[in-house]
This record gives structure tokens, C-alpha cells and sequence, in this order.
């Protein structure tokens, strides 16, 4: 039984997430733990999945500690000690949700997950009738809000003012982000901040078409400092200058890292990112004194457990529009994120911060390929690319990333979920590159059909 993809159980609450699934998972989670906090983002099907989890969890012998209408960084703050279970689909439509695990601040592991598929095709039923748990309400909110703040003072400049316009996209963004900013001096102007299941606003994915309210907004106010767009539970993070252009991700992941690993006092601080991840990154980390440690798509949290493991310090974790902060907590948190920004930018201006950080053209493509020929294609891959762009550096430990001398890279990788083999590249001949790639991608998955 295969349940997780590489953030949750996530899909349709009419085929795939039904209450029915959520009874299950919430008594194998349940049967585990003594006491398991539950929260849930705006959808409309989140209470009556909230409550399903509920039932599993109490039946499987577990106390219940409802938190509500949370952010999914709340519910995993307030999953320190305990395990957590939070009902979000996160950018996904408003016709899907997700079921999202933690254990004390840390999304499950790959081990544990598969645990929980063990215990629900099993489906063991609930404990005794004497063994069921008890369930009370608490707000984390207050605590989360407040610790995000304090954590945020410790990075660049006071607020005092600064104009930040958030388009929190009537997802769960609305109940954290303006108030942490307000919380540091911020003054705060909130877009699509009621929070509603339908996303009447926006769309839950912040891109740069969803995100147009929000830059034209910034763009028309010549006070503006920046821009900051959530997806629906405020785990995802993007930023808009004040032209009301998207700043690249792997931009704003470049700035962050660079400033985590300057402060860090270790010897060689390591930065934990994913193989999409862009060059600029290393170029970045490299000048500070650190390094980049690269993990599988969804795995940040093994990375970092990983790296400690090794007796070394994680500075930084991320993957595009998504951060890990490990001096604040194990999970990925928008809001730590819009804070720390904000405080950058008060402190040395946007245009500053990206100054150093060289923006090469970026593209992703997606090449059809059968799910059955994705691993014949991938293993004459490995040896095709290098063939065909000799002198760059290989590293297949996550598809094939080749690494150029001249700062260009591309990756190619299979997709988990869709009939697709991807393609990333960045490169000044972005386009020459994606084309000699593509062919090369192409004849291989050809061979493998």
C-alpha cells in the first residue's frame, strides 16, 4: 500500500482522502503515540476529516489535542513532544485535501510512513473500549506567533515601519504572517486575508499569474519594501520586489543561506537542498565559507538528520519556495521565512540582498514517458548526458545532474507522480541547452518504450 508522495497523503476528498481513510490513518497514528494534536487549513472538507482523524486517533488510544484552523508550521510547533496530524492539500484545488504527520516538530520519515501503511491495510481496529483517549481544544497560535518573532529579532534590522504587502490567499497565511510582521513594526497591508475554502481570491498555488493583485499592488505603492505570497497552509513562501516582478526562488533561497552560513559559528556549515536546486546556491554558500549538501525531492528533514548525524551543522535547509529553519524547528515554515526576509530587507534593502546572486536564465520541461519506461530510461541516461556534455561533474544520486564549469547545470529526473520525465536547466544559452538536452532525454526514453 502506497499512501505518501513526498509531502503527505494528498488528492481528492471523494476518491482518494475520505473520511473513511482518515479514521485509518488517525488510529494508526493513534496506536502509536499517547497524545496527537490535530489541526486542519480552511477547506471546507476539513472539519469532517478533522473529526474522522479524531475518531481513529481516540479509538487507537491516543488523547486528542484539537488546535483548529491553523498554518501547518502552528501545527507542527505545537507537534513538539507528541505527534501531529494536520488536514491540508496545501496549494492543491479546493476539491482536494491532504493528511500531513509529524512527531515532535519533524515530518514522518520514509520508515515511519510505511509503518502507517503497514497499520492501515492491516486495519487493526480500535483498542478496548477502556483504552480510548480523551480529547480537549488548546490554541498553539498565540505561542507560534510569538516564538516566530523572537526568533526573527536575531537577524537583521528592526521593522520600524517597513511596508510589507502579503497576499495571504484566503489560506492559512491570514491567521500568522501579518501579525508576526506587526508583532516586529511592520506596517502591514493584507490581501485576500479572510480565510475561505474556495480560494475566491486566488488560486492556493502562488505563482506569478495567481500572484497578479499582489504585483500590481506592490507596484503601484512607492512605499511598498516587498511582496509575500503563501500557498494555502503558509509553508510555501514567494517574494515580489518593489516593481512587482517574482524574485526568482532559488534567489531568495540563495540570500538566506548565504546570511545563515555567515552567522553560523561552525567550522564548515552545510546547507541541505534538493537536485532542482540552482548553481547560484553553491556559488552563494561557497563564498560564505559553506557547503551544499543535496537530498531526493521531500526529504529535507532526512537531509538534516543526515547531516547531524555526521556530527556536522545544518545552517539552512530548503527546496524552491520552501525553508527549514533548524535553529527555530524541524519543519518547513512560511511565516519564520516572511519574517527573516523582512528583517533582511530592512536591513540592507531587496535590491542589495540579490545584488551578489548571479540570476541565470532558468527552464523546466517536462518530457512524456511511460511510467514503466521511466527506469530504463534513466539508467541510459545516466550514462547518455554525461556522454553528450563532457567535462561537466555527474551526480546521480537523485536522477543525473550534471554541473558545468562555466556555472550551467541541468537535471533530469523522473516524475513521482505524472507520466513525465523533468528537465531543469540554467544556463546564459538556456535554450541551446534545453534543446541538446531534450534530445538526448527523448532517444533515451524511445529506447526504453
Amino acid at each position: 500500500m502506497d499512501l505518501f508522495g513526498t509531502a503527505g497523503i494528498r488528492g481528492s476528498v471523494e476518491t482518494d482522502v475520505t473520511p473513511e481513510l482518515a479514521v485509518a490513518v488517525g488510529r494508526a497514528v493513534g496506536r502509536e503515540a499517547d497524545e496527537v494534536v490535530v489541526g486542519r487549513d480552511g477547506r471546507t472538507t476539513g472539519p469532517g476529516l478533522a473529526a474522522a482523524v479524531e475518531a481513529g486517533a481516540l479509538s487507537g488510544g491516543a488523547a486528542v489535542r484539537r488546535v483548529g484552523v491553523v498554518p501547518t508550521p502552528a501545527l507542527a510547533f505545537a507537534s513538539r513532544g507528541r505527534r501531529g496530524v494536520m488536514l491540508t492539500a496545501s496549494h492543491n484545488p479546493p476539491g482536494d485535501n491532504g493528511i500531513k504527520l509529524f512527531v515532535d516538530g519533524v515530518e514522518y520519515d520514509r520508515a515511519a510512513e510505511r509503518d502507517v501503511e503497514r497499520r492501515v491495510e492491516a486495519d487493526e481496529g480500535p483498542v478496548p473500549w477502556d483504552g480510548w483517549g480523551d480529547r480537549r481544544t488548546s490554541s498553539p497560535l498565540p505561542d507560534y506567533c510569538a516564538a516566530v518573532a523572537e526568533y526573527a529579532r536575531a537577524f537583521g534590522a528592526p521593522l520600524d515601519g517597513l511596508r510589507v504587502v502579503v497576499d495571504c490567499g484566503n489560506g492559512m497565511g491570514a491567521r500568522a504572517t501579518p501579525a508576526v510582521l506587526r508583532k516586529l513594526g511592520a506596517s502591514v497591508v493584507s490581501l485576500h486575508a479572510n480565510v475561505d475554502g474556495h480560494f475566491p481570491g486566488r488560486g492556493s498555488k502562488p505563482t506569478p499569474d495567481s500572484l497578479a493583485d499582489l504585483r500590481g499592488f506592490v507596484a503601484d505603492d512607492p512605499d511598498a519594501a516587498l511582496g509575500i505570497g503563501h500557498d494555502g497552509d503558509a509553508d510555501r513562501i514567494v517574494i515580489v520586489d518593489g516593481d512587482g516582478e517574482v524574485v526568482h526562488e532559488d534567489t531568495v533561497l540563495a540570500v538566506i543561506a548565504e546570511r545563515y552560513v555567515r552567522a553560523s559559528d561552525a567550522a564548515d556549515p552545510v546547507v541541505v537542498t534538493t537536485p532542482n536546486a540552482s548553481g547560484r546556491i553553491d556559488e552563494r554558500i561557497g563564498a560564505a565559507g559553506g557547503r551544499v549538501e543535496r537530498v531526493a525531492l521531500g526529504s529535507l528533514h532526512e537531509g538534516v538528520a543526515d547531516v547531524r548525524a555526521s556530527g556536522e551543522t545544518v545552517a539552512f535547509a530548503a527546496e524552491p519556495w520552501k525553508h527549514l529553519h533548524p535553529r527555530f524547528g524541524g519543519w518547513i515554515d512560511g511565516v519564520a521565512s516572511a519574517a527573516v526576509i523582512a528583517r533582511f530587507v530592512a536591513a540592507e534593502g531587496l535590491p542589495t540582498l540579490r545584488a551578489p546572486v548571479t540570476e541565470r536564465p532558468y527552464r523546466k520541461v517536462s518530457v512524456p514517458c511511460p511510467d514503466g519506461a521511466k527506469a530504463g530510461a534513466m539508467e541510459r541516461l545516466r550514462t547518455a548526458l554525461p556522454e553528450a556534455f563532457p567535462g561537466a561533474s555527474v551526480d546521480t544520486d537523485h536522477g543525473v545532474r550534471l554541473d558545468r564549469p562555466d556555472g550551467s547545470w541541468l537535471l533530469v529526473r523522473p516524475s513521482g507522480t505524472e507520466p513525465y520525465v523533468r528537465l531543469y536547466a540554467e544556463s546564459e544559452t538556456v535554450e541551446n541547452l534545453v534543446a541538446e538536452a531534450r534530445a538526448v532525454v527523448e532517444s533515451a526514453v524511445e529506447r526504453a518504450s
